[in-house]
């Protein structure tokens, strides 16, 4: 990473450049740090909404906030989750950033840390810093500084199919009294039949990205994996609250037979023909994943939203909330601050929440009634967002090296059956801390 005076000289560089050959660069839309001819300035706001409900939701805010500021006006510009770390890269390093960046919290350290992103202390309202609790504050804390505003988050739940769940007789869950990690394995034993060739299974595990999904539930059971010490380094450490998702996964999948094996290398959206064709009884998901179902159930297709399973931490959970940033090299900081807080007030927020299916970080749009119906399984995903904590990996530099290249494939394997539990602590603490400590010289 280069240091933030590197990025500003480079991008002075290509202003002055761009100025010489008639052009624009800069982040700002117009290229200009004083604005326009007219005095206007232009912010352009990257979102990675994908979902139409989202998209619109989101150009109706830009919209709304053009209509009412004429002299700072926000250009909406569509990025892509896919793409999004490689992009912001390239567009860091090139002085092209947008001012207003969204992106996902556990995507934000290594920006952070290399001077690309603007610490938003002193930037944000008392409002909007006071509404946000301090956990969520927390996913978004690099070193001294607060570099984005965490305000889109999702749990994930158990999607389930009510029909056969009130058929089979177990006891269902709430978030009062959850069912515990043993608990869950052994119902869906009962549930499912995968070992006995028929194809029906208590749980489908769509596990195509399984990093993510291991860590942060294993927050219930006191997992951390990864460690500070003394000396301000973070070391990989596998410990036995470490281990119980992970095993469990594995045990449904290799040694029950009551979770199916040809899911883990699916997408979550790869599960739901199965699902509503009655192969899987279950399927853990991100609390968005109810539009699909709304939106692609057969009809008469019965479905329940339950908690995930709890430890002896409850049912904490590691979330990685969606964020709004502020490119260091936007010459325009104050207002692209003030276009996140418009964005961010509470009406606005809960339409943003409803339009992505996800839970608000804020205080007063949660209390919003339009997210606290029994319909879709709202009320329960409320209930859950007290129990939201920073994802385990949230400020560890190098994690997306340590997710791909030693984490994903371990896991992988682990879960498929090829190696077991030893194996997997020994990838991951072994290789992992050597991936970490490139990065904490």
């Amino acid at each position: 990473m280069r240091t933030r005076t590197r990025t500003r000289t480079r991008w002075l560089a290509l202003v002055v450049a761009g100025l010489l050959l008639g052009g624009s660069s800069g982040c700002s839309g117009d290229g200009d740090g004083d604005g326009g001819a007219d005095g206007r300035i232009t912010l352009r706001f990257q979102s990675l909404a994908w979902q139409e409900e989202s998209v619109d939701v989101n150009k109706e805010l830009v919209r709304e906030w053009n209509a009412a500021h004429p002299d700072v006006e926000v250009e909406y510009v569509q990025g892509s989750w896919d793409s999004v770390h490689d992009q912001l890269l390239t567009s860091f390093e090139g002085g092209e950033a947008p001012d207003i960046i969204h992106d996902a919290s556990d995507d934000l350290a290594d920006f952070a840390y290399g001077g690309y992103l603007a610490d938003l202390r002193g930037l944000l309202s008392e409002r909007l810093t006071s509404d946000i609790p301090r956990r969520s504050w927390e996913t978004t804390t690099f070193g001294d500084g607060v570099y984005g505003v965490p305000f889109l988050q999702e749990p994930r739940v158990l999607i389930a199919n009510a029909k056969w769940l009130d058929e089979s007789g177990v006891r269902i869950p709430t978030t009062g009294k959850p069912w515990s990690w043993d608990e869950f394995r052994r119902i869906t034993d009962e549930l499912g039949a995968g070992g006995d060739g028929d194809g029906r299974y208590g749980v489908a595990w769509p596990l195509k990205e399984p990093v993510s999904a291991t860590l942060n539930l294993s927050l219930s059971t006191g997992g951390q994996l990864f460690h500070r010490g003394a000396d301000g380094k973070v070391r990989v450490q596998f410990e036995e609250g470490d281990a119980v998702v992970p095993r469990t996964i594995h045990d449904q999948v290799n040694t029950d037979g009551s979770a199916s094996g040809s899911t883990l290398g699916s997408g979550g959206s790869d599960t739901l023909p199965g699902f509503f064709g009655g192969k899987y009884a279950m399927v853990p998901l991100g609390f968005s994943y109810r539009q699909q179902i709304v939106q692609q159930a057969p009809e008469g297709f019965e479905w329940r939203v339950l908690p995930a399973p709890a430890g002896a931490d409850g049912l904490t959970q590691g979330v990685s909330p969606q964020t709004l940033s502020v490119a260091e090299d936007s010459p325009h900081k104050e207002e692209a601050a003030a276009f996140i807080d418009f964005l961010l007030r509470p009406r606005n927020m809960v339409r943003l929440a409803l339009g992505d299916w996800m839970l608000p970080t804020g205080s007063a749009a949660l209390a919003d009634p339009a997210l606290r119906g029994e319909k879709d399984g709202w009320a329960t995903g409320v209930a859950l967002a007290g129990q939201l904590r920073s994802a385990p990996a949230q400020s560890v530099r190098g994690y997306p090296e340590w997710k791909d290249k030693v984490a994903t494939p371990a896991l992988q394997e682990y879960y498929s059956g090829a190696i077991g539990l030893g194996e997997l602590r020994r990838r991951f603490v072994k290789d992992g801390n050597l991936v970490l400590a490139r990065y904490q010289r």
